[in-house]
């Protein structure tokens, strides 16, 4: 008789999400126990698709949320209504849910309401402070209490878990997805028009989109940059531009004028990884940037006040300034300025995992199921 294969169903919505979840889907499709279904919210609509395309992942169910002025409320009530119907159709053994979203969060509110279970994929990362990042930080808190398994990228994330009272056999140490999807996109013979541009400088990749930074932090962030940018005739940057209205109308007033810098629409997660390994070092407020840099060899200053992700402070890969106009200056001349301090920072062990973590996933699931 055959055997009856385990359903994994795999959600997510947005970039990130899919930048780190297509490898694990990949993985799971490789596997003669589990059958996997994906199920794609549509939380960004553009920017999934290309990351769906890149890594050819064809879902099986597109909720298709994305509405133009949608706010939490609305993405937090279409994906509890939509994943209902999912879940009753597809009838899982396990949810998988990714980070800190508002779809994994209400996908994993919608499983518990049907005592499905849920795997947690980077689970465990903490800042402590529900409102940094808003409301990231109260996702994956609300996830870690519903959630049965527990992928924990490093063993910094798994104590967190632990210490709030998580059953430790339910940890899993795997490394982080993302350093998975890195190591299948860069290449040694990338060009682009916007590097051809920039060849010969000094070239810093920015992003900035958090919720909590817009207004007057982000417009600090930006003085702080475009000042660098006036100092040192050799440094040119590029700004992948976030598609929320409120970041582009700060970001083009701050920097109007200035021909050292690039504002270009958001890049396919290919290519943005080969702008990151192409790059003299990173300035983001982004949280998955603070994982795949190192892997690369790049500083990273993260343009927050906290970070989730700590243990790329303690091996040296990154450097909180701040939101604040002079943190981030001084920072980013210090890396320019210093090479000694610049070679320490980029030559730091990378904290978040070899490339295997979707694989150690897929062998998790196919034992524990």
């Amino acid at each position: 008789m055959d055997q009856i294969r385990k359903k994994v169903l795999v959600v997510f919505g947005t970039r990130p999400e899919a930048i780190k979840m297509c490898p694990v889907v990949r993985e799971l499709k490789t596997s003669e126990s589990l059958e996997t279904v994906v199920c794609v919210t549509g939380q960004h609509r553009e920017m999934l698709k290309q990351v769906l395309d890149i890594f050819h992942v064809v879902p099986d169910f597109d909720l298709d949320i994305m509405r133009a002025g949608q706010d939490l409320y609305d993405v937090t009530n279409a994906v509890l209504s939509g994943m209902r119907d999912i879940l009753s159709r597809v009838k899982p053994d396990i949810v998988l849910v990714h980070g800190d979203t508002s779809t994994a969060y209400a996908t994993a509110v919608a499983a518990f309401f049907q005592k499905i279970p849920v795997g947690h994929v980077e689970a465990g990362l903490r800042t402590g402070d529900l409102y940094s990042p808003f409301p990231e930080e109260f996702n994956r808190q609300s996830i870690s209490i519903v959630a049965g398994y527990h992928f924990a990228p490093t063993e910094t994330a798994k104590n967190n878990l632990i210490r709030e009272g998580k059953d430790p056999s339910a940890i899993y140490i795997t490394g982080n997805t993302g350093i998975d999807a890195l190591f299948t996109t860069v290449r040694k013979d990338f060009t682009h028009p916007i590097l051809d541009w920039a060849k010969g400088s000094r070239l810093l990749v920015i992003t900035a989109h958090r919720r909590e930074n817009l207004g007057d932090p982000m417009r600090s962030m930006f003085r702080g940059i475009r000042r660098i940018l006036e100092e040192f005739d050799d440094v040119k940057a590029v700004y992948p531009i976030h598609l929320n209205p409120a970041v582009r109308a700060v970001a083009d007033e701050e920097f109007r004028g200035c021909s050292r810098i690039r504002l270009i629409e958001p890049l396919p997660a290919d290519e943005f990884h080969n702008f990151l390994a192409a790059s003299t070092l990173i300035l983001t407020d982004s949280g998955g940037i603070q994982e795949e840099a190192p892997s690369l060899g790049k500083p990273v200053l993260v343009m927050r006040d906290t970070t989730e992700r700590p243990e790329g402070v303690e091996a040296g890969t990154l450097l909180l300034t701040g939101t604040g106009e002079e943190g981030i200056y001084s920072s980013c001349r210090a890396l320019l300025t210093d090479p000694a301090f610049y070679q320490k920072m980029s030559q730091a062990s990378n904290p978040y995992g070899d490339g295997k973590a979707s694989q150690r996933i897929r062998e998790i699931l196919e034992k524990e199921l």
